[in-house]
């Protein structure tokens, strides 16, 4: 007998969930029989915390009521793209609806699944879970692909699980927050033994009595087995002679009996000869047709009503889809008149090719033979840009490269030093890899009191002092060293400089300081308190101090903490021990740090990301921006910033970036935020696109060194022109190059630090 499934469903009542639960519960089970063929039942989650109050309840509920409408109104694709599609619809009304002010992303858990037929389908993305309890046994529903919840601020990932669901199959829809309180063994026994609804009734009880509070939102779905027919039991007919045939009817005259069973004796007489001449005729006739042929019955098939419709549905589609082809690309070719691509195009574009090619000879020809480089930079500029426009098409309109390759390299040669490109050349100040660990790992940098390079070193779990002067290392920190007081130093995880002392903070989120004692590597290492309530936990993206007062010897603490969304700032102790009071809030107002790379002090809060640089004063953003690179229109589009250095005048010097992207330094007026230089590696030098780390060494009256590391090496590169045929001009007298056509040269360095921030 054919069977289809019958949905037991269990939902937790109303008035017992809890009054904290913003939870919304998503139940759809349609009444036409159309609907149900293609969409089948719809149930789901939208689980919220229950610190957003009214507003995040009514987020919740927009949410569920945004996926429930737009699944079954959407007829253009299968069950998982039209899953897919309600959720990213109900994200983006919810991004741009009143409800979604004001809620935090991803803070909205969604756990929807589509029930038709044997078929099954679940997404879940955020703080939800779906489970399926089969032969007593718990199944976790995949979620390798789970995205992070609603709102989210692009399109987030919504993964379908498509599977089968049979009889006696059980499907738990329930919230995280329910799932972290009463565990997935009370699941697997709740559904096994009962019904759906009085297990969630008993799972919810569960959940309450442990002291669960918020988010409380469950649902099962049992599948039973229900026939498709009914079986009626057929009439059968009763022969007289059978014990419920009832009496024989007499006849009201005597003699009529003998008579009627006289005739009915003869009746039955001819008719017993006429069966039996007609059963040897008709067995005659069935022996001829047993000997003859036979050709197997054909199956009958029958195709559901639903069937026949979508199958019809679709093949209109196709037809309309494919008459639309025809429709457009009549319509195209008659517009265009049949002038496909031919000969005459391709005279044209030739034509246009050789003129722009020749419009860019004219140029370079104009700025080089009159000098223009050096008489009239302006001028210059101009010319070769247009120049670079006039290459470019050419190659597009099909140029051979060739031809195009030695133009290109002269309009690029001159391009760079009307930019301020140098090319710099590096040398090597010490090979870790070969003469401390050939596992080297360094990962991050801070230049010392004493003028040498710390460096931190993963493979070895070590603090390495490298004396650039004498070329010399020695390691001054190792993982499991103790100080005066007995401590023992984790595995160091980051490096600051401040005053006399190199910073270390370890794995265990432990602050210690490591004073150099004399010229020769030799120190004490000491454990500072860090104190508050505030736990820094491991995704602290980089610290740095500044001194109040250089002559107190004391300096403040920041520390990038996207956990808390600030910068904190750590005020020290009078005595020097350590920073024991709890951390403030440098940021005015909550900001997402994630992003930052890199924190400097002078006096202003300097945070780096990868497209720009922001300045914080007092704790709240101004208008300082740096300028884009003069060949971000041409030769070296984009940019990709990793690692900062600057000067430590407040307000005065230079900052230096480096960008991955084009493995180059940039350099900018950090008074007028305007572009100065650039660095390049010479050709045949050490390219600058391996740096881990990074710091600027400002000379006096000399050019000023970069010194970095690449994970094994240490080195130096001079941030002044190489001497070499055909090199650009050297940097003014004094180390600060001239600025960028249009810029402003920056204030030489001086002047005191300001006060802290």
């Amino acid at each position: 007998m054919a069977v289809r499934l019958h949905l037991k469903i269990g939902i937790v009542p109303g008035p017992d969930r809890l009054a904290t639960s913003p939870d919304a519960v998503i139940h759809r089970e349609p009444e036409t029989g159309s609907a149900m063929r293609t969409k089948g039942n719809l149930y789901g989650l939208v689980c919220a915390p229950p610190a957003g109050g009214a507003r995040i309840a009514e987020a919740a509920a927009m949410v569920a009521d945004a996926i429930r409408e737009r699944y079954y109104y959407d007829e253009s694709a299968g069950i998982p793209v039209c899953l897919q599609k309600s959720i990213l619809a109900a994200n983006q009304h919810l991004r741009s609806s009143r409800e979604g002010n004001g809620i935090i992303a991803g803070s909205l858990g969604v756990c929807v699944a589509v029930v038709r037929g044997n078929e099954l389908y679940v997404a879940t993305i955020g703080d939800a879970d779906a489970y399926l309890v089969r032969q007593a046994r718990l199944l976790a529903l995949p979620d390798e692909e789970r995205g992070d919840g609603l709102p989210a601020a692009g399109d987030p990932h919504v993964g379908v699980w498509r599977g089968e669901i049979a009889v006696g199959d059980s499907l738990l829809l329930v919230a995280g927050n329910v799932t972290r309180v009463v565990g997935t063994e009370e699941y697997k026994n709740a559904l096994v033994t009962l019904h759906p609804q009085s297990a969630v009734e008993h799972l919810h009880h569960l959940f309450v009595a442990s002291g669960g509070d918020g988010s409380d939102a469950i649902l099962a779905v049992e599948a039973a087995e229900a026939p498709v027919t009914r079986a009626e039991h057929r009439l059968v007919p009763v022969r007289p002679a059978e014990p419920l045939a009832g009496a024989p009817i007499r006849s009201p005259i005597p003699l009529a009996d003998p008579i009627a069973n006289a005739a009915t004796a003869v009746g039955n007489r001819a008719r017993d000869v006429g069966t039996a001449a007609g059963g040897a005729v008709a067995g005659v006739i069935d022996g001829v047709l047993e000997r003859l042929p036979r050709r197997r019955p054909r199956q009958r098939h029958v195709t559901p009503l639903w069937s026949r419709r979508d199958s019809q549905r679709r093949a209109g589609v196709a037809v309309l889809s494919l008459l639309g082809f025809f429709v457009v690309v009549g319509i195209g070719l008659w517009i265009l008149g049949g002038a496909l691509p031919g000969k005459d195009d391709q005279i044209t574009h030739v034509n246009a090719g050789e003129e722009a090619l020749g419009a860019a000879r004219g140029e370079i020809a104009q700025v080089f033979d009159n000098g223009l480089v050096v008489g009239d930079e302006k001028k210059a500029l101009g010319l070769l840009r247009q120049a670079w426009a006039n290459l470019k098409k050419a190659a597009d309109l099909g140029v051979a490269a060739g031809t195009l390759r030695p133009l290109n390299t002269k309009v690029t040669d001159g391009l760079d030093i009307l930019y301020r490109v140098r090319s710099v050349e590096t040398g090597i100040a010490f090979d870790l890899g070969a003469k401390i660990s050939p596992n080297a790992d360094v990962v991050d940098m801070a230049r010392g009191p004493d003028g040498a390079a710390y460096l931190l070193d993963h493979a070895t779990s070590s603090i390495v002092r490298v004396d650039i002067a004498k070329l010399s290392a020695s390691v001054v920190v190792t993982k499991g060293d103790r100080d005066g007081a007995g401590h023992k130093i984790g595995e160091p995880w980051m490096l600051a400089a401040g005053g006399a002392d190199i910073f270390i903070l370890d794995r265990d989120t432990n602050l210690w300081r490591w004073r150099p004692s004399d010229a020769n590597g030799r120190g004490t290492l000491a454990r500072l308190r860090l104190g508050g309530d505030v736990a820094l936990g491991d995704d602290v993206r980089d610290m740095a101090t500044y001194a109040r007062s250089s002559a107190s010897g004391l300096y403040f603490l920041y520390v990038i903490d996207p956990s808390s969304k600030q910068v904190l700032r750590y005020p020290p102790a009078a005595d020097g021990s350590g920073y024991p009071a709890a951390p403030s809030d440098y940021l005015a107002a909550p900001t997402d740090v994630a992003a930052f790379r890199q924190v400097f002090i002078d006096g202003d809060v300097y945070l780096l990301g990868s497209d720009a640089v922001v300045r914080y004063q007092q704790g709240r953003i101004d208008s300082f921006q740096l300028a884009l690179p003069p060949d971000a229109d041409d030769l070296r589009k984009g940019h990709d910033y990793r690692l900062m250095a600057a000067s430590v005048v407040h307000s005065e010097g230079r900052i230096w970036l480096w960008d991955a992207e084009h493995a180059r330094v940039l350099e900018f007026s950090k008074t007028t935020s305007e572009y100065v230089a650039q660095y390049r590696a010479a050709p045949g030098s050490t390219p600058l696109d391996g740096l881990r780390e990074m710091y600027v060494v400002e000379g006096e009256g000399l050019p000023s060194v970069l010194v970095w590391t690449d994970g094994r090496q240490l080195l130096t590169t001079s941030l002044a022109e190489a001497a070499g045929p055909g090199g650009s001009p050297s940097p003014a007298p004094g180390g600060s190059p001239s600025p960028a056509p249009g810029g402003s040269p920056s204030p030489a360095p001086g002047g005191s630090p300001s006060p802290a921030p």
